[in-house]
């Protein structure tokens, strides 16, 4: 689904679990509820037809609730950190970022990402997502 940038930084992406193992009832549970939710940051800096720009900032064991990525985009990595990931495959990981490392993903139509994220670090944890093409499948 997506491509590391060709900067010469580092991504250190774990699958601590899979097959939804560990996962709480309530998790499963904003999983479905948030099966929808378009809302892929904190802040919302640009919002047009072909653009939306989020600002997310986690503080140590905050989280971004469970949302879906239904449009083309990618995240920058605006400082180091350390996150874990619940996928709705039941995939669970773990990832280290490097500051200025970029991920872009793109979606064929009816294809999308859904997950949550929490700062699982010792520092804030500062990234932006930034949404491409102005197709706005999900609702939220």
């Amino acid at each position: 689904m997506g491509t590391d940038s060709t900067a010469a930084l580092s991504l250190v992406n774990i699958v601590v679990a899979q097959a939804f193992e560990r996962w709480s009832p309530p998790l499963h549970q904003e999983f479905d509820t948030n099966a929808h939710h378009d809302q892929c940051g904190q802040t919302l800096l640009h919002d047009t037809p072909e653009l939306r720009i989020w600002q997310t900032q986690l503080k140590p064991g905050e989280r971004l609730p469970v949302h879906r990525h239904s449009q083309d985009y990618f995240w920058i990595a605006l400082t180091d950190g350390r996150a874990r990931q619940h996928e709705s495959d039941g995939t669970s990981r773990e990832i280290s970022y490097e500051r200025g490392i970029t991920k872009y993903f793109t979606l064929d139509e009816g294809q999308y990402h859904l997950h949550d994220l929490k700062n699982i670090g010792e520092d804030v944890l500062s990234f932006l997502v930034i949404e491409t093409n102005g197709k706005r499948n999900g609702t939220g």
